[in-house]
């Protein structure tokens, strides 16, 4: 499976990797320095630009007829480029990953070096992969949380344990360490998105800042904190499900795709039609998001 959202199509038999310069950190991240050879980028360039030249309307010819030479000159060649680049950087990239046996968990950022005529066109590749993580002795620790739920006292109710000790308990609890090119791009997620909320409302980001009595640089480090916690916790959760053997039955996914459908002998409403379309083609999704609940319900029995 490649990488969701980079790549796609198998490398050909004739891909050259070059790699280099390889880096394997202890975190998990990677660095690939990927050398993409001048017969393949020629091979590429040449394809594209006769696709290009097709489009092309000059004055007195055609469109398409006009002579290939003066066709060429009215070609823009960044935008050639930037296809050339997008065909054959996906492409490399794979090939490495795969020639390396890497299982990259997010897309990679990529940095093209400077591009010279004649030459192989080289680009950098940074991703990582899942890191290990030691869950020690979680089940005393999140034990310690909910066992206060247990206590029954005469004539009060029951108490449910907090989620929010429980998940503070369990990160204390764990080792892992984060990789942290995954981190500053949950960073980024996060930090977009409070961007989009702060626009809703009217604001600039400087006036909210203001009117919080924060910096740019104290908020991205607030955000840091709580993407390396959310991701951490991901990860412990992934982990308990694994080794607790917590599955999700097919049933299960149609039972949570059947909940967004009406009641009988209500009108079908079109929110509940799309809900219930997004469900149906994100199963993998929902099924993620059931094995999570069934991880959260069997930590606060422990």
């Amino acid at each position: 499976m490649w990488p969701q959202g980079f790549g796609g199509s198998n490398p050909s038999a004739r891909t050259q990797i070059m790699i280099s310069a390889l880096q394997k950190q202890t975190d998990g991240t990677i660095s690939l320095t990927i050398t993409i050879p001048q017969n393949e980028v020629k091979i590429a360039w040449d394809k594209t630009l006769e696709e290009a030249v097709k489009n092309i309307t000059l004055p007195g010819f055609r469109k398409g007829k006009a002579p290939q030479k003066l066709a060429e000159e009215k070609v823009d060649k960044e935008k050639i480029r930037e296809q050339v680049l997008k065909e054959l950087l996906p492409k490399y990239y794979v090939a490495a990953i795969n020639e390396n046996n890497f299982k990259p968990i997010m897309n990679p950022k990529i940095h093209v070096e400077e591009i010279k005529e004649g030459q192989g066109w080289q680009f950098t590749a940074q991703t990582c992969e899942a890191p290990e993580i030691e869950l020690n002795d979680y089940k005393k620790a999140v034990g310690n949380v909910t066992a206060k739920s247990k206590i029954i006292v005469p004539g009060k109710d029951k108490t449910e344990p907090k989620l929010d000790e429980i998940v503070k308990a369990l990160l204390e609890a764990v080792s892992v360490s984060i990789p942290k090119i995954l981190v500053e791009a949950e960073v980024d997620r996060l930090l977009s998105q409070m961007l989009d909320e702060i626009k809703k409302l009217g604001l600039t980001l400087e006036q909210y800042l203001s009117s919080t009595g924060r910096t740019a640089e104290s908020l991205r480090e607030e955000y840091r904190k709580k993407a390396e916690d959310d991701i951490k916790f991901e990860f412990a959760m992934q982990k308990i499900a694994e080794v607790e053997k917590i599955t999700v039955e097919e049933k299960e996914i149609e039972e949570a795709i059947q909940k967004a459908q009406p009641k009988a002998g209500q009108p079908l409403a079109e929110k509940d039609e799309k809900e219930r379309k997004i469900l149906e083609n994100n199963r993998y999704l929902l099924a993620s998001i059931i094995r999570q609940q069934k991880t959260l319900d069997f930590l606060k029995n422990l």
